[in-house]
């Protein structure tokens, strides 16, 4: 039998839960409007932090990336020939240095953007490069905002002023938004931002499920890549709104209706300009033989691709750019049939590459990557420090961590089979720095005795009860 002294503890203890549950009453320590103006002010310095410091980067690299060269490689590859016929007035085509016909090898946002500031600045400008690597930068910094909210939403205040400052320094948020000119930052924030919707989707109107369905269109038009996770992110917010009754069905059709509005018009372009398939683009198949031909030197074999190989360019022009996938494709899948070994094992050290950084430590090779090195400790760090956060959030929350989890082990797939390096998982890069912060910094903002869901679900119950608040 319970003394009563034990009796007492026991039932504070079950009221605290039962308060934290149904009456979070904890959250209201300070004043609303206090609470928000401080959270805006920390989010603005966070944002102007981050742009700053990529600022600094983009003076000193952006006129290296507009030296004048034969082909301009730097200004995007594929991208930048894409956007620069755009800017021609020759339309979505030539991907390549050479002028080709109409492709499909790139998807349509990035180069458009980049188009509209070739045609504004100048083709292969230094203004160009300054001003779409400042661009970069601030969709780089702009993704703070996302990180914070997802956070706050799923783990705690801390832990999402954690990431959201550790998202401002990322080296690789850094170097791949003021350095590169490609889809990272944008992809980054675009995805970022679908993350967040989702934390709340379920408490919300047809419209913002309208609003999540055009978010995810336009994150596929920037890189289809991430198209593998947003239908997981989407049955999330349903098993959610199912689980408080709300409506779900009719709301997730009309999501998916308004992200069909948006990417469908280009896979039906494509089909019409192109005469293939339904497809956002159609470079898998070159990737997938670039990465399984036998040469294990490299994660994806740069002969492989016509953008450095002139037998490989003259082969692209000769037969057009579907004949040519399809030649690649034919290529591939008949060197794996013979081969499946090698295949297997390649794939394996892409896994490898994808979460590590390594490939190779031969004299050869780093001569190729001599930045691999500090790239490997660097990298190995992060992905043990990841699997430690998935590990505690997982203890303490399993449905909170659960998206973050699907996120690592589903996004990198395709890439184990094609091609692994660190800028091929910059749309994920935000969650893995978040489960970084929660490996390094851990979850504990309440009291032992509060498990984690239940602050969750009450932080979920006031945003319910305070729509106005919520959407501030």
């Amino acid at each position: 039998m319970l003394t009563k002294q034990a009796a007492a503890r026991s039932s504070r203890s079950t009221s605290v839960q039962w308060d934290c549950v149904q009456r979070p009453t904890w959250t209201r320590s300070q004043p609303i409007s206090v609470g928000l103006s401080s959270q805006a002010i920390f989010l603005a310095a966070t944002v102007l932090g981050a742009l700053f410091i990529r600022l600094i980067v983009v003076a000193v690299v952006f006129r290296s990336v507009s030296a004048p060269t034969f082909d301009h490689n730097e200004f995007g590859w594929e991208m930048g020939w894409t956007a620069r016929s755009i800017a021609l007035g020759r339309g979505f085509s030539s991907p390549f240095l050479p002028i080709t016909g109409p492709t499909a090898l790139v998807p349509p946002l990035y180069p458009y953007l980049l188009a509209g500031v070739f045609k504004l600045f100048g083709i292969y400008s230094a203004a160009s490069a300054l001003v779409i690597l400042t661009l970069n930068s601030l969709f780089s910094a702009l993704t703070c905002i996302p990180v914070y909210f997802s956070l706050r939403k799923s783990a705690n205040a801390r832990v999402a002023r954690l990431a959201a400052i550790g998202w401002a320094i990322y080296p690789f948020a850094i170097y791949f938004s003021a350095g590169r000119v490609w889809d990272y930052a944008l992809t980054s924030l675009l995805f970022a931002c679908c993350f967040w919707a989702i934390q709340s989707l379920h408490f919300r109107g047809a419209w913002a499920w309208v609003g999540f369905g055009l978010l995810a269109g336009a994150t596929i038009l920037s890189n289809p890549s991430v198209l593998s996770l947003l239908p997981f992110l989407l049955l999330f917010a349903i098993l959610k709104a199912r689980r408080i009754r709300r409506r779900w069905l009719p709301n997730a059709l009309l999501a998916v209706l308004a992200c069909a509005a948006i990417s469908a018009p280009w896979a039906v372009r494509n089909h019409r300009v192109l005469h293939t398939g339904l497809a956002l683009r159609d470079g898998f198949w070159l990737e997938f033989y670039a990465g399984n031909n036998g040469d294990g030197s490299d994660s994806n074999a740069a002969w492989a691709h016509p953008a450095s190989n002139p037998a490989e360019m003259q082969c692209y022009i000769a037969s057009g750019e579907l004949a040519y996938m399809s030649q690649k494709r034919s290529l591939a899948l008949d060197f794996v049939q013979h081969h499946p070994r090698f295949f297997v094992e390649v794939s394996l050290r892409r896994m490898v590459r994808f979460w590590t950084g390594y490939w190779s430590f031969s004299r050869a090779y780093l001569a190729r990557e001599p930045l691999d090195v500090p790239n490997f400790f660097f990298c190995t760090a992060l992905t043990l420090l990841l699997l430690r956060g998935l590990f505690r959030w997982w203890q303490q929350d399993r449905a909170a961590t659960l998206p973050y989890l699907l996120a690592v082990v589903v996004f990198p797939l395709p890439y184990y089979l094609t091609h692994s390096s660190m800028d091929y998982r910059q749309p994920i890069e935000p969650l893995i720095l978040s489960l970084v912060i929660v490996g390094i910094f851990g979850l504990q903002e309440q009291p032992a005795d509060v498990p984690a869901h239940s602050l969750r679900l009450a932080r979920e119950l006031q945003e319910e009860r305070e729509p106005a608040v919520a959407a501030a």
